[in-house]
């Protein structure tokens, strides 16, 4: 096993060198040919920024700071079309460019995986900017993909011509067909979208028999409650946001008493659990000492 993980450590060291090769100046370039031709580079005339690279520079946890959100600015400047409620994959799409990148290329312009929305990564674009603790960009970009906006209104309804119900794989992002459904019932995209919501933007987050709560949402947020049964016991949990922040937890606390580590361990006792974040700046060990004794005499 240690020989193991020094070998692992080594290969993760070379997919670091890797990716900041890979910078472009604004974003990450997504490949290269083999002929050392760059895709996803400003030098392309097609496909010349890519999203996955740029989200997965930040999820992956590998890239630079400073790099990791200006590739994030660039996905905003350039992939998100409010005006059509899209996030593309890349663009522009490929059509009459030399460059042969495989199967997707075999799609049309705009659709599925040539340069439309492809609702996994546009749903990791709502993680990564989660990650950079950007609560509102988040939160606008999981409204912007919930099907049930794209039929919120009767042009929409009639544009999206597909079920607003379910997750969608991918909508189209040129015209005459711009913001009409692709595939739905697409259960990889549903996943990535309860993932986004509840891990991401909610911040619920199991790890083993423990809770941890770590939320980033919109700053017009004030509260929410979630409610999470396991077994036979139910933990009622409220986050308290009264300073209008996108991210950091101030402290937490379990039938009121503030946890040490802003975790709660989990147990299955069958009874009802009151858990209370609240969202704010960081207090010490002595002024948690106080909350606890003060919460005591209660």
């Amino acid at each position: 096993m240690p020989e193991r993980s020094k070998r692992y450590g080594r290969h993760l060291e070379k997919l670091k060198q890797g990716l900041e090769k890979a910078w472009d100046g604004a974003w990450y370039r997504r490949a290269y040919f083999d002929d050392g031709t760059p895709l996803g580079s400003a030098q392309n005339d097609e496909c010349r920024i890519d999203s996955i690279a740029q989200t997965w520079a930040v999820i992956s946890g590998v890239a630079e700071s400073y790099r990791a959100a200006r590739a994030m600015a660039a996905v905003n400047e350039y992939l998100i079309r409010r005006g059509d409620g899209l996030i593309v994959l890349f663009t522009p799409p490929f059509d009459k460019s030399k460059l042969d990148p495989g199967y997707v290329k075999g799609y049309v312009p705009g659709v599925r995986e040539n340069g439309g929305q492809y609702t996994h990564a546009a749903l990791w674009t709502v993680i990564a900017f989660a990650m950079l603790g950007d609560g509102d960009r988040a939160g606008e970009l999981f409204g912007l993909l919930n099907p049930i906006n794209h039929s919120s209104t009767r042009a929409g309804l009639h544009k999206y011509k597909v079920e607003p119900y379910v997750a969608m794989g991918d909508v189209y992002a040129v015209p005459p067909h711009t913001g009409r459904g692709g595939w739905t019932w697409y259960t990889g995209s549903a996943g990535w979208m309860y993932r986004a919501a509840v891990e991401y933007i909610l911040g619920f987050k199991l790890e083993g028999d423990r809770l941890r709560i770590d939320p980033c949402i919109p700053r017009a947020w004030r509260e929410f409650e979630i409610i999470y049964r396991r077994g036979k016991t139910t933990y009622r949990i409220k986050v308290e946001n009264p300073h209008s922040l996108c991210r950091r937890v101030e402290r937490v606390e379990l039938d009121g008493v503030m946890q040490p580590d802003d975790g709660v361990r989990l147990s299955d006792d069958g009874l009802t659990h009151e858990v209370r974040v609240m969202m704010g700046e960081k207090i010490n060990v002595e002024e948690a000492s106080v909350l606890n004794s003060e919460a005591a005499d209660r």
